[in-house]
C-alpha cells in the first residue's frame, strides 16, 4: 500500500458530496500531516478497505491526489507589488472586532458535512433502543455507530462512548459540540487529552450548556490573550462570555508582566476597557514603556484607559505618531496622569 499523506480539497463542497458515514469518518481523521500508515490505525480499517475510501474520496474531489501521482505544475510568478500610499492621520473609532475564540480547523467542514448521515444513524437505528442498550452498545461499538452515539442526549451513553478503547478526538469534538447536557460534558472534561484539543474547546465554549463552574475550571489557568477571545466571540453564548471576562479580571491581577503586556498589545488596547478599575504594577509599566508604539488605535485606547500609569503617558507623548497626530497628543494630555507640563502644552 503506497504510503502518502492525505490532505483535504479545502474548495471542494463537501456537502453535495455523495458521502457515506464511513468516507465521512476517515475525511474527519485527516488534518494534512496523517499519513496512510497512521490511518490505519487511527481507523482500525483494513488496507484495501482504506485504500478504496481514499480511492473514492480522491475521485469525488473530496481529498487531494497523491503528489507522486500528479505532475508537479510550474512556479506560478508572484504577483506585482503595489505600492500603498500612507492613510490619513486621523485616529481611528477604536471599534470592536470580532474575534474567535479558537482558529477555525479544516477538518471542521469535514465534520459538518458527514454529521448528518452520522445523526441520521443515530435517530434511525440507534435511537429507538433502549436507554439501557445503548449504553451497552456504545462501550464496544465501531464506526459509523461510534460516532452516531456522540449525538446521543443521554449523558450515561455518552460516558459509554468515552469508555470505548476506539474513541478519539474527533468524537471528542462530536460530544463537545452537539451534547447538550452538562452531566455528559463534565464527563468528557475528565479526559484532559481531549481538554486540551483546541477544537473540543472551541466547541465547548459555544455549547449553551457548558456549566460556568465547569469553564473556570478549564480556563483559569490559560493565557490572559485567550480568554480574551472567549470573551469577545460572538459565537460564544453570553452566559459564557459574561463569565469569560469574569475569569479574564481575576486573572489579569496575578498574571505575569509579559502576560499582561502580550493581552494588551495584541488587542490593539481594546482589552483595556474590560480592565476598568484594575491597574498594572511596576514592571508591566517597564514594559510597556520599553516600546516604540506606531498604532494610533492602540495609543487612543491606553489614553482612554484611567489606570494608564504616568510613565506611560509621558513616554506616547514623545512617541512620533503622537507628534504627527494632534488628536493624539490632545487625549493624552487631557489624561490625569498626564505630566504637569504636558497638560500646560509644554
Amino acid at each position: 500500500m503506497n504510503d502518502w499523506t492525505p490532505k483535504l480539497n479545502l474548495s471542494a463542497a463537501l456537502q453535495q458530496l455523495p458521502l457515506t458515514a464511513e468516507d465521512g469518518f476517515v475525511l474527519s481523521r485527516l488534518d494534512g500531516r496523517t499519513s496512510v500508515r497512521q490511518l490505519l490505525t487511527l481507523t482500525g480499517l483494513p488496507p484495501e478497505r482504506l485504500q478504496g475510501i481514499l480511492s473514492r474520496l480522491v475521485e469525488h474531489g473530496a481529498v487531494l491526489p497523491d503528489p507522486s501521482t500528479v505532475p508537479s505544475a510550474p512556479t506560478p510568478r508572484p504577483p506585482p507589488v503595489v505600492e500603498r500610499t500612507e492613510a490619513p492621520s486621523e485616529p481611528p473609532v477604536a471599534e470592536e472586532e470580532p474575534v474567535c475564540a479558537e482558529e477555525e480547523a479544516p477538518e471542521d467542514a469535514t465534520v459538518e458535512a458527514a454529521a448528518g448521515n452520522w445523526r441520521a444513524v443515530f435517530e434511525r437505528q440507534l435511537h429507538p433502543l433502549p436507554e439501557d442498550e445503548r449504553t451497552r452498545r456504545a462501550r464496544a461499538a465501531e464506526e459509523p455507530e461510534l460516532s452516531a452515539f456522540c449525538f446521543d442526549p443521554v449523558p450515561t451513553v455518552i460516558k459509554s462512548v468515552l469508555e470505548n478503547m476506539k474513541v478519539g478526538l474527533g468524537h471528542a469534538r462530536l460530544i463537545a459540540r452537539h451534547h447538550h447536557n452538562p452531566v455528559g460534558l463534565e464527563a468528557l472534561c475528565g479526559r484532559a487529552a481531549f481538554t486540551m484539543d483546541a477544537g473540543v474547546r472551541r466547541w465547548l465554549v459555544r455549547n449553551p450548556q457548558l456549566p460556568s463552574g465547569l469553564f473556570r475550571r478549564l480556563w483559569a489557568g490559560r493565557r490572559l490573550l485567550e480568554q480574551y477571545k472567549v470573551a469577545m466571540d460572538r459565537d460564544v453564548p453570553e452566559g459564557t462570555r459574561r463569565t469569560a471576562r469574569e475569569v479574564l479580571r481575576g486573572r489579569f491581577n496575578t498574571a505575569p508582566a509579559e502576560e499582561r503586556v502580550e493581552l494588551i498589545l495584541n488587542t490593539e488596547g481594546r482589552v483595556l476597557a474590560s480592565l476598568v478599575g484594575l491597574s498594572v504594577d511596576g514592571k508591566t509599566a517597564a514594559l510597556l514603556c520599553g516600546r516604540t508604539y506606531r498604532s494610533p488605535m492602540l495609543i487612543q485606547n491606553i489614553a482612554r484607559w484611567s489606570a494608564a500609569p504616568p510613565a506611560l503617558i509621558a513616554h506616547l507623548l514623545k512617541q512620533e505618531a503622537v507628534r504627527r497626530q494632534p488628536q493624539l497628543r490632545m487625549l493624552l494630555q487631557r489624561h490625569p496622569n498626564a505630566p504637569a507640563d504636558a497638560r500646560r502644552g509644554g
